[in-house]
């Protein structure tokens, strides 16, 4: 009868260890999930991006900027500019389906949708989005039609 109340004082015994330290790794994370956690509205105060301007005086295919290094989980702001001497798609279809977009504002308009597919501008304007990178990456932006002559580049998100 002895042998067989042992092993199951054992497990009993082995079970009850391995609850405490559940509970003691459970308790030690709920003590630090200050530093765990964000704090606040990450789309709050988003960095301003240097704006990306599609055409100029000297070329209709310039683009302003060809690179953009972003970090995961930090708020931007991106004003989106078209000089009119061409219509102008931008397209970056997988960063724009690796982002929160919060906004878009454009003509006297606020926008808020779930993601983009291309920003059209048929005649001069500008259009600017708010966002929050989620994935990193390399993710490539250009014109609809017009990349072949030069008009593109990426964000770098880390």
């Amino acid at each position: 009868m002895i042998k067989r109340v042992l092993p199951v004082m054992s497990a009993e015994i082995a079970r009850g260890t391995l609850s405490g330290f559940v509970v003691i790794c459970l308790m030690a994370a709920v003590m630090f999930s200050d530093n765990l956690f964000a704090k606040g509205d990450l789309t709050l105060k988003p960095e301003r991006l240097p704006d990306l301007v599609m055409g100029s005086e000297a070329s209709d295919y310039s683009l302003s900027q060809k690179r953009y290094e972003l970090e995961t989980g930090k708020a931007y702001r991106l004003e989106i500019f078209a000089s009119g001497l061409k219509p102008y798609a931008l397209r970056a279809p997988e960063f724009f389906s690796s982002i929160y977009l919060r906004k878009v504002e454009a003509g006297g308009m606020e926008i808020k949708a779930v993601s983009l597919m291309e920003l059209e501008f048929e005649e001069e304007g500008s259009a600017e989005i708010f966002f929050v990178p989620v994935k990193p990456g390399t993710f490539e932006f250009y014109i609809g039609g017009l990349r072949h002559k030069g008009m593109e580049g990426e964000f770098v998100v880390k």
